[in-house]
């Protein structure tokens, strides 16, 4: 223990702070000795994949639905392709935190021909849309997937990317719709808003416009999200998106987010296709 110059401390000072600084040593040492043990313990950061065994040994109705509608019906639907639909689910699952399916959907998505840098860009566009925590369990269960598979850093997006071209027209009638509406409640979030998402992330070139609608919208309707379906969805189909196509996504995720958030977004995607034209 050091005394600073030109102080003089009692016998007793010194004791309680020789004890003190003890007493800090023994907790930090216990709780490293704690993280330790663990670090030690969790082996496996995820839970083991469902097998069709396991799903029969709960519930023989549900394995029966899972191996005749999903695996030989609906992943088979003409007007979406196997690597959307790897996608959209891959979508849901994240934004939903479903870590249990996750690992599964990255093997099929990358079987499917999603490439690994797109699925990097897909967690990162959802820390934005589902939130950080929904996208770091993603990254827990994906990085399993992706060192199992030898799929190195060199495979995957830099942080720092050539950016796409901005469409300076229609950023402008976003950027001035969200100042009218949000900037009187919340100018943060305009800033953050302009500054990370449309100047930035949309940008991104590892994800095709198309493909970062795909992955919004289906992250907003497994949500629950339908207010901000509208823009997103008008966005989407700008993007390229074609409503037989949107029409596909509305079928695909009743199995993934639940048949009440479907639901809830058919009269708002309804919407949306009787006022675009034609």
């Amino acid at each position: 223990m050091i005394i600073p110059a030109g102080q003089n401390l009692s016998m007793k000072t010194l004791v309680a702070a020789a004890m003190a600084a003890a007493a800090a040593s023994l907790m930090f040492s216990a709780h490293a000795e704690t993280a330790k043990r663990t670090s030690m313990q969790i082996t496996h950061p995820f839970p083991a994949v469902t097998t069709l065994e396991d799903i029969r040994s709960v519930s023989p109705a549900l394995e029966r639905y899972t191996t005749t509608t999903l695996s030989g019906d609906l992943w088979k639907r003409p007007n979406l392709t196997p690597r959307d639909r790897s996608i959209v689910t891959l979508a849901a699952l994240i934004a939903r935190n479903q870590t249990v399916e996750i690992p599964f959907h990255v093997n099929l998505a990358l079987d499917n021909g999603v490439k690994p840098a797109e699925i990097s860009e897909i967690i990162t566009h959802l820390a934005f849309y589902s939130g950080w925590p929904n996208a770091m369990s993603a990254v827990v269960v994906t990085k399993e997937i992706f060192s199992q598979r030898k799929i190195g850093i060199d495979q995957l997006p830099p942080a720092l990317d050539k950016l796409l071209p901005l469409d300076e027209a229609a950023e402008a009638r976003r950027a001035t719709a969200v100042a009218e509406n949000v900037g009187p409640v919340a100018p943060g979030v305009v800033k953050y808003t302009s500054e990370l998402l449309f100047h930035d992330l949309w940008l991104r070139p590892a994800l095709a416009p198309r493909d970062r609608s795909l992955v919004t919208v289906s992250a907003l309707i497994a949500g629950g999200q339908v207010a901000q379906i509208p823009f997103h969805l008008n966005r989407s189909m700008d993007n390229g998106l074609t409503k037989d196509e949107v029409s596909e996504v509305l079928a695909q995720l009743p199995f993934y987010a639940g048949w009440p958030n479907v639901m809830s977004a058919v009269p708002v995607v309804k919407d949306v296709f009787e006022k675009r034209p034609n």
